[in-house]
């Protein structure tokens, strides 16, 4: 049992908690998955001297399902919850390392700009020790103000550093400038449509008034996947599992004109979002959808998010061929023109 093998069976255990509303654990599930794919741990020798729970994070409990995984290759208790969600058995994905499979770049990520931790330099040097070829930095619009959203002069004075940072990465990596705008309870979008046309990347994302009946929630998403100048709907429901439900609209509808209309729909691997989930997923992708697999990062080390999410795409269905982040930096530029 490989650490990004353990790491995919943790992530779907923390996934199925955060859906029973097991907070606490499902985030020590979280990081301990992420430390697994971080630091790549000797999972057989440390089984072997007893010293699983050496690890950082690990408590009995997860010593006990990690013991269980090299030992036997299996996880009866994600076989137990997976049953009591209705879900049939299955083995996680592999995780080979992301770029073997093909992933060339993230799409979502955020700075210092707004509500992230790092530089967009620090940002992207990250990205490209991880063998990536491009990075999208989609720092927030200014509706929420607590994130420190980028209005058309701050994105502006932003564009400067990014093509500094890029004239140091050189040509092998791309940093595309986007936004990660609000759409608004009307469905208009937080910025205008000047400012948006002059990024490379536009994700529109719902954000507030979540709770909105859901007929007037599917004209505002409908506006968002119409609007001439969106490119990715980010995290499409808004949802927090155990803690946030997301908002409810007719997915059918506003999914099938996504498809029609080239929007991508995201799937945002942060451990607390998972959205699209698996099942909405697979319904977008039984209607002609295409996505994009992001981390959503706010720091450096958050970009493992993806990692931990690949099991997602498995679980749905979705071939690669349907992935953004599977194409080129060109590839991705053509998409987004």
């Amino acid at each position: 049992m490989s650490p990004d093998e353990a790491a995919a069976y943790l992530a779907e255990i923390a996934y199925h908690l955060r859906g029973k509303e097991d907070q606490h654990r499902a985030r020590a599930f979280s990081k301990v998955a992420a430390s697994l794919l971080r630091d790549r741990p000797d999972l057989e020798a440390l089984n072997r001297a007893g010293k699983l729970e050496s690890l950082p994070g690990v408590g009995a409990g997860i010593a006990k399902v990690l013991r269980e995984l090299v030992s036997e290759n299996h996880s009866a208790y994600l076989e137990r919850l997976r049953e009591e969600s209705g879900e049939p058995a299955a083995v996680p994905a592999q995780l080979t390392p992301l770029v073997e499979q093909g992933y060339q770049g993230d799409l979502h990520c955020h700075t210092d700009w707004s509500d992230g931790g790092a530089t967009v330099l620090e940002m992207a040097l990250a990205a490209q020790a991880r063998g990536y070829r491009y990075l999208g930095i989609t720092d927030h619009s200014p509706r929420i103000t607590v994130v420190n959203g980028l209005g058309p002069d701050r994105l502006a004075a932003q564009r400067r550093v990014i093509d500094e940072a890029q004239q140091r990465l050189g040509d092998g990596f791309t940093i595309f400038q986007g936004i990660e705008v609000d759409i608004l309870p009307d469905g208009t979008l937080d910025l205008d449509d000047d400012t948006l046309a002059g990024l490379d990347l536009v994700i529109a994302s719902p954000h507030l008034q979540l709770r909105m009946e859901p007929s007037q929630m599917t004209e505002r998403m409908l506006q968002a996947v119409e609007h001439p100048h969106v490119d990715v709907i980010g995290h499409p429901t808004g949802r927090r599992p155990g803690s946030r439900a997301g908002a409810t609209y007719d997915f059918d509808k506003v999914f099938a004109t996504a498809a029609s209309n080239g929007v991508l729909l995201e799937m945002d691997c942060d451990p607390a979002r998972m959205d699209l989930s698996p099942e909405l997923a697979r319904q977008a992708l039984a209607l002609g959808c295409r996505f994009a697999l992001d981390s959503d990062a706010h720091y450096v080390d958050q970009f493992v998010y993806v990692d931990l999410a690949l099991w997602m795409t498995r679980k749905a269905g979705i071939p690669t061929e349907h992935i953004v982040n599977w194409l080129p930096a060109a590839g991705v530029r053509k998409e987004f023109e």
